[in-house]
This record gives structure tokens, sequence and C-alpha cells, in this order.
């Protein structure tokens, strides 16, 4: 089978947990946890079963013999003093999150290897930072010196590139070498269950070679299909697909610096330039952006990201940059460049098609585009959601005829609003509907009409004129419970309402409700 050019480099923090805790300190300082010094072995611990084990170990205590796995007790029994601190798996997940985000510099592509690992799809970008020897290096530097014990390894696959980060640390595998690489590695490389690993050693089985040798029917047989499948991508003869932690961006631009920038200025012209890049290619292919986002990594590992949504596939510099600096500026927590941002990142995280622009002459076209950008700033400063539009509904239903939905969508098919009157009649639907119909107390009634004096929130009101009634039914594949006839009415004192009584006339005693106010 030809090779596949796929590359992936993975990365394994086998003290993830104790570097957690004795992290940051100084070349040559004493050891701390949590900020205190401490000078006997660090151990994590973990409940399982009714017991508590070795669940993490610095190296100081490995070297005195304890290893993972270990219980407690005889851990104690063995090394004292020892240090004991109760296992955190949230903490630890999110600082592997957190390395995670460090490690998007190098590409989008970044997947967790959970619990203690990651991969790096690294295909097409190693030539970016002077080859796959020279990015592996840099990368196991720059995350060691960060004070984590770290190892990796480059493959073609993520299995055969997470056995070699484990058990030979710094290899690189040429394409379609995985196989040859991989065979004299030991069968704890499978990383299969302790059932599997005692069958296999069982059968006289020591290497990943000597398992390979084996017909596939035999292993399929005993340890199961998935078995053979995970020995297959081990071996590159399969490939198993990465579960990207963030969506990947349809285009990307980015630019790094040699001196980190820390002046708004300065972000503002990378900013332009990157998107002078992507309009280059989104004109090249026809499409415009709708989710943009901007990632800075500051030089101290820290990421920061905003986006930004527009109601229309978008390609001008300019306005990406305006749209940009207004969510900058809408942050309730101000960009903080630290010791400066080493690489900028700009994300077309969704590009649609644009149709050809059509010349209109239409004089209000320009207005509509007005209103457009208008609604992409408002956005970018108050939030997406909160920043709406009315779509009208087949219902007859006041309070049901129409749905609020965020006015950067256009998933929602245009709908003209009918035409309730003719012109110079008098309007007959309020201009303010109440967000619920309120009751009302009917003091004086008059037969087939509204009540002639009513209570509404402790307020009096004489009714003077009356027009209607107006019926609305729910329609009738939904229900055939809901029907209601509405008045507008006029008071006294000029005011105008829109009541309506709730079920058919004859009720012996109708319930009444105010739904609107006329202006």
């Amino acid at each position: 089978m030809p090779h596949s050019t796929r590359r992936i480099l993975a990365l394994w923090l086998p003290r993830l947990p104790t570097d957690r805790l004795t992290r940051p300190r100084a070349k040559g300082a004493p050891e701390r946890i949590n900020g205190a010094p401490s000078k006997a072995p660090l151990v994590v611990s973990a409940k399982s079963g009714n017991a508590l084990h070795v669940h993490a170990l610095e190296a100081r205590a490995a070297r005195l013999g304890l290893y993972k796995g270990q219980p407690l007790a005889n851990a104690r029994a063995m090394v004292q003093p020892l240090t004991v601190v109760p296992a955190d798996e949230r903490a630890d997940a999110a600082l592997l999150e957190g390395i995670a985000d460090w490690c998007d510099r190098f590409t989008p592509l970044v997947s967790l290897d959970a619990p203690d690992g990651l991969f790096l799809d690294i295909t097409g970008a190693a030539h970016l930072f002077g080859g796959e020897a020279a990015m592996l290096a840099m990368v196991l530097q720059r995350i060691a010196d960060q004070g984590f014990a770290v190892r990796g390894a480059i493959a073609g696959t993520s299995l055969a590139a997470r056995a070699l980060a484990r058990f030979q640390s710094r290899a690189i595998v040429p394409p379609g070498g995985e196989a040859q690489t991989i065979a004299p590695l030991p069968i704890a490389a499978l990383d299969c269950d302790d059932k599997a690993l005692r069958a296999l050693r069982h059968a006289g089985l020591k290497t990943v070679g000597m398992v390979a040798q084996r017909l596939s029917s035999e292993l399929s047989e005993r340890l199961g299909k998935s078995f053979v499948t995970r020995l297959n991508i081990l071996l590159g003869a399969e490939e198993q697909p990465l579960q990207p932690r963030r969506p990947l961006p349809d285009l990307m631009a980015e630019q790094r610096f040699a001196e980190p920038i820390v002046t708004q200025d300065a972000i503002a012209v990378s900013l332009l330039s990157l998107a002078g890049c992507l309009s280059e290619i989104l004109e090249r292919q026809g499409r415009g952006v709708r989710l943009l986002e901007a990632a800075f990594f500051r030089a101290d590992g820290k990421v920061e990201r905003i986006a930004i949504r527009t109601g229309e596939g978008l390609r001008d510099p300019q306005i990406m940059l305006r749209l940009l600096r207004q969510k900058l500026d809408a942050l309730a927590d101000p960009l903080d460049p630290g010791f400066g941002f080493d690489v900028i990142r700009l994300e077309a995280l969704l590009a649609e098609d644009i149709k050809p622009v059509t010349i209109s002459f239409d004089s209000n076209e320009n207005a509509r585009h007005q209103i457009r950008f208008l609604i992409d700033r408002l956005a970018a400063r108050f939030g997406g959601t909160r920043v709406q539009r009315f779509v009208s509904q087949d219902t007859h239903i006041p309070e049901a005829a129409s749905v609020a939905v965020p006015a950067q969508d256009h998933d929602f098919l245009t709908q003209n609003w009918p035409l309730k009157r003719q012109p110079g009649d008098p309007p007959r639907r309020p201009l303010r509907l109440l967000e619920r119909p309120e009751e009302i107390s009917a003091i004086a009634s008059v037969p087939d009409g509204p009540p002639a004096r009513f209570r509404w929130r402790r307020a009096q009101f004489d009714v003077l004129r009356v027009e209607g009634p107006e019926r609305i039914a729910m329609e009738w594949w939904r229900s055939a419970g809901l029907t209601r006839d509405y008045f507008r009415i006029e008071t006294g004192n000029g005011q105008r309402f829109w009541l309506y009584r709730d079920g058919l006339h004859g009720q012996t005693m109708p319930r009444w409700y105010l739904q609107g106010v006329f202006a």
C-alpha cells in the first residue's frame, strides 16, 4: 500500500500531576509543593476500590523504588518521610488543556490523549520550524523549560507516535517505516488491558514484532477484532482520524514575530495584514467569511481568543479589522499582552460561497447594506444573541405571530408581513402588545360586548366606544379549544385598548383579558 504523508507528533507528560504541584520553580531552588518548600519525595494518591494507591509520583520517589499503582501503605512503609497529596483530576485536565492551547501555535489540529498526552498533526507544518527534528526538539525543550517532564516522537500514525513517545523518545519515523521501528518495542507498547498482556506473555510473545508475525485471524479469535485494528494502526497499515479539540478553520493566516509585540498599533497592523491575506484567498475562491476568530499567543504560553460573526459573507479587510477592534473594546477583561505576543493568527472558522454582485437600481440598497453593517457592529459589542429581529410566523394568535431570532442569522426564509389595513384606515392592531395577556375585572357588562367598566392594574376605566368583535381561533390542526373575540375600545380619557373574551359567547362567566395598547 502507498505510504501515508500524514505526520503526527505525540507528546507524553509522565509526571503531569506532580509537575502541576511543584512548578514553577527556578533552577537550583528547593522543591516546592503549592508554594511551600518540601524535602520529602512527593506522591499523588487516588482511591481504587477501598484502598489508596500511588496515582503519580515525582522522579525522586521513583528513584527510591516507588512505582505507579503501588498501594499507598506499602509506599509509606518503604519511604519515610513521604509527602502525599490527593489526586485532583479536574486540575490535571485543566492543565493539559492549557498545554494544548499553547501547542496550538504549531498547528491548529491538536487532539487530547487524556489523561497525560497530546497529539499534534504537523502534516505540512514542520518546514516552518526548520524540519521535523528541529520542531520536535524545540517543542520538547520549550515544554521542559516550563517545568514539565515530557517525551515525544513523530510517526505516520497517532498510535505509533504514542508508543514511541513512551518507549523511544525523540524518535522520528520516516514515512512507511512504522512497522520496522515499532517491532523491537515491548508488548507493553500495545497499550492493551492486563488480560491481553497476560495472554501474550503466556504465548511467549515479548515484542510487538513477534505479535505482528502471528496471523490476524488467530489474534482476532483470541483477543478480538479491536486488538487487530489497533495493531494495524500501530504498524502503519491503517490510519485513525484524530479528534481535534477545536473546530478546524476553513482558512487561516498567521504571523510570527522574532520579538514579541505589545503595543495596540502593532497588533492592529498585524491584524490588518492577516485580514488582507485572508481577503485575497476568499476573493480567489469566491467565498466570504461568516465566523472569524483571532488568536493571540503570548510569550508566556497563555492564549487569548476573540471571535466575531457577520450577517453575510465578508471579504473587506478594513471591515474585518473594524469589527475585531470593536470586539476588543467591548471585552470586560481587556486584552493583556503580558510580555508580548509572539504569534497572531486569524482563522476563518466558517466561510461560505458568495453570489456574484449584480448592479441594482434600488436606491435603498446602500441603506440596507449600512443596516447590516450596523447589526454586525452591535453584535460584536453586545453579543450576537442580544441583537435580534422579528420573523413572522404562520399563525393568527397575536402573541405567537412573531419570534425573535439573532439579527445576523439568515437561515430563516424572508417573509413579508401581511398587510392588516388599507391606507387611511385606523390601526387594527395595537402598537404595543403585552408579553402576556393580563386579566381584567369586569365591573359593568354590556350584552354581546365588552364590559362597560373594568379594572386593570388597580385603575378603573369607563368604556366610551367599542369596535368588534373580531374572532381569532387557533389553527384547526393544532387545537380546537382556543377561541377569542377581540374588541378595540376607547375609554372616556381617550385611552385605547385591545381586549378579548376568552371562549365563545354565551358562557356563564366569561373571562376578559387586555392584550395591547394603541398609540
